[in-house]
């Protein structure tokens, strides 16, 4: 599922290039994964805990992929670590193996492409 996910966005950055907002490559990706056949949401009901507190909270990121691939769209000069754990801590919340981060400010699409997998996950 992977390679086809950075196929369409390969196809994405082909037609709209480096250079537009996030949003802009968030909608087009949406779109493009959907014609592709593929369910995608951006925002998830969650439980957090912390130290024997529970609250159910919203959580909106850029695109899960059939509830196991959470995709982080950036259109930045250069990833950050941040970035990275931004991801990485979305992907516990939302109890999710597998996340690509995919950066839109390349000229080569693949350049911008980070694949993470979290910690002690079971992958499908």
């Amino acid at each position: 599922m992977t390679q086809d996910v950075i196929a369409a966005a390969i196809e994405v950055h082909r037609d709209k290039g480096p250079g537009l907002l996030e949003s802009i490559y968030e909608w087009c990706m949406t779109k493009e994964l959907e014609l592709r056949g593929y369910a995608v949401c951006t925002q998830k009901a969650v439980q957090v805990r912390y130290k024997g507190f529970d609250r159910e909270d919203c959580l909106k990121f850029d695109l899960l992929v059939r509830e196991c691939l959470l995709i982080e769209v950036k259109a930045v000069e250069a990833v950050r670590p941040i970035h990275k754990a931004q991801l990485l801590s979305y992907m516990k919340l939302l109890d999710v193996p597998l996340g690509l981060l995919i950066n839109f400010h390349t000229l080569k699409l693949t350049d911008g492409v980070s694949r993470l997998i979290l910690p002690g996950a079971n992958l499908p």
